[in-house]
């Protein structure tokens, strides 16, 4: 109730000190990131750089969050559209970005002037608390409670209980499709709000007219795992040296619709599927359940905005000439199908975050009904 009181341009205000105040840090928290998660230095820095981003994104959208004012029917009447914060945003974030998630999350949901209530992976908790200290030293500097950006850790069950908690007016989750359906429907059971943002199935469609020179740099993976092993084609080694990797692996000779294909391995595995045509390859895009992002190379500019167009990707995220990955705070990110359908980050996502009023204004002397409807 204190945060939602105070206009969107100072919580913005407040939005940018938060950015800097991660700026200061970025390199500790980055290293923070290496250390537990597991990602290189540079990823664990270009994370939190990401919410500095979102940090000045959201700083600017603080000025410019709202609906429309509509040309009424009736003469002597305004209509407006009108924007306010849903309240309390739970957000529970998975291992494999401990830092941007939130960011996108937070950053967002504090201009629209909700509270935050987070739940980070068990696994990440070192950097979940130091966020969250960075976060609560600005607001309290500003003389507010630092529990406008709560944080609470542990398992399954604090998750399950978020879902549960009337209270909690919407959760964004982040994490596997299976658990994000139960997240779903526990939400849902109480007509609550959900935001999903899950699995992910990318493919990359070179053509014949591809430049290599982009294609070839694209094919780098990030994630671990352990999906090799149900792969009779596949070999799977442990990189000889300290700690736990996984080698790349690329498997060929599987048919398009192959099971392991059309499942989310997280790991660091390259299926190479031949295709002809591309109204075929366009098809096996769109088969698979996730829905996340895709990407095509080629030079050729029908095929890329039949790729764009109604009868190309069904992705939230369609690319050209780029990899899969890397999106950036400007647009909306998230995908379709069993990726949930949520957004998060940029373009109109801050609409996710509040609540919106359709309200008539009677200025007039008079009580005109809509449609120019009359009682006799």
């Amino acid at each position: 109730k204190v945060w939602a009181d105070i206009p969107a341009p100072k919580r913005g205000e407040i939005v940018r000190q938060i950015g800097d105040a991660l700026r200061q840090k970025i390199k500790v928290l980055g290293s923070l990131v290496s250390l537990e998660m597991g990602k290189i230095f540079v990823e664990g820095v270009g994370e939190v750089q990401e919410y500095v981003d979102v940090c000045d994104y959201a700083v600017g959208l603080s000025r410019m969050i709202g609906g429309p004012i509509l040309p009424s029917e009736r003469p002597g009447h305004a209509l407006i559209e009108q924007w306010n914060p849903v309240g309390l945003v739970g957000v529970i974030t998975a291992f494999n970005f401990p830092v941007a998630v939130y960011g996108w999350n937070s950053a967002i949901a504090m201009i629209c002037g909700n509270a935050c209530l987070w739940k980070g992976a068990p696994t990440t908790s070192l950097v979940s608390v130091a966020v969250t200290k960075i976060i609560a030293k600005v607001l309290e500097d500003n003389k507010l409670p630092g529990a406008i950006c709560a944080l609470v850790c542990g398992g399954a069950d604090i998750g399950t209980a978020m879902a549960r908690d009337e209270r909690m007016d919407l959760l964004s989750f982040t994490g596997s499709t299976k658990v994000g359906k139960q997240v779903a429907l526990t939400v849902q059971e109480r007509f609550g709000r959900s935001l999903l943002e899950l699995g992910g199935n990318n493919a990359i469609i070179v053509f014949e007219d591809a430049d290599l020179n982009l294609v070839i740099p694209s094919a780098l993976f990030a994630a671990v795992g352990t999906a090799g092993q149900r792969c009779t084609t596949a070999r799977r080694l442990v990189i000889n040296r300290p700690g736990n990797y996984v080698e790349p692996t690329i498997v060929t000779g599987l048919p398009h619709n192959a099971p392991i294909v059309h499942t989310e391995t997280f790991a660091p595995i390259l299926y190479v599927l031949k295709f002809k045509e591309e109204e075929e390859v366009f098809a096996w895009n769109n088969e698979v359940k996730q829905g996340l992002s895709s990407s095509i190379f080629t030079k050729d500019l029908g095929r890329i905005f039949r790729w764009l167009g109604p009868k190309g990707s069904d992705c939230g995220i369609v690319n050209v000439n780029i990899p899969t990955s890397g999106a950036e705070i400007g647009g909306a990110f998230g995908g379709e199908k069993h990726t949930g359908g949520g957004r998060e980050s940029g373009s109109d996502s801050w609409k996710l975050y509040m609540r919106r009023s359709t309200c008539t204004i009677n200025y007039s002397k008079d009580l005109p009904l809509a449609q120019g409807i009359k009682f006799q």
